[in-house]
C-alpha cells in the first residue's frame, strides 16, 4: 500500500487538490438536492419558494455539473500518484456522485492516502514540505 518514496510530495498535493473539489462539489450537491430540487418540484407553482428553487437546480446544478468534471479529474490524478487499485478509485469517484456520501467517500480516500504517505516516510522517504 506504500508508494514510490519520491511521490510522497506529489501525492500529498494531488490529495489537497483532491480534497478541495471533494467538499466544492459535497455541498453544492447537498443544496442541488436538498434545497433546490424540493423548492422548485414541492412548492406550488409561480410562488418565490419555487421560483428560488428554479434558480438554485438552474445554476448551482450547471456549477456542480462542470465541478464535477474537475473533481473527477482530480480523484483520477489522486489515484494515479497514489497507485490505487482500479476498485478502490472506482468507488472513491460513484461516492462523489451521492449526497453526503461525498463526504463519506472524501475521508476514505483521505485516510489512505495519509496511511500510505506515513508508511513511505516510515520507510525512509522524505516528508512532503508545507503540508
Amino acid at each position: 500500500m506504500s508508494m514510490p518514496s519520491g511521490s510522497v510530495r506529489h501525492v500529498a498535493l494531488a490529495l489537497v487538490r483532491y480534497r478541495v473539489m471533494a467538499y466544492i462539489v459535497g455541498v453544492l450537491l447537498i443544496v442541488l438536492i436538498c434545497v433546490g430540487v424540493p423548492l422548485k418540484y414541492l412548492t406550488m407553482e409561480g410562488t418565490d419558494p419555487q421560483h428560488l428553487g428554479e434558480w438554485i437546480t438552474t445554476y448551482f446544478g450547471v456549477a456542480h455539473g462542470w465541478l464535477y468534471m474537475i473533481f473527477l479529474v482530480m480523484a483520477l490524478l489522486l489515484a494515479r500518484q497514489a497507485r490505487w487499485p482500479l476498485g478502490f478509485t472506482l468507488v472513491t469517484l460513484i461516492l462523489g456522485t451521492i449526497p453526503v456520501l461525498s463526504f463519506v467517500g472524501e475521508r476514505r480516500a483521505t485516510g489512505r492516502a495519509r496511511t500510505q504517505m506515513a508508511e513511505t516516510v516510515r520507510r525512509g522517504a522524505p516528508a512532503p514540505r508545507g503540508g
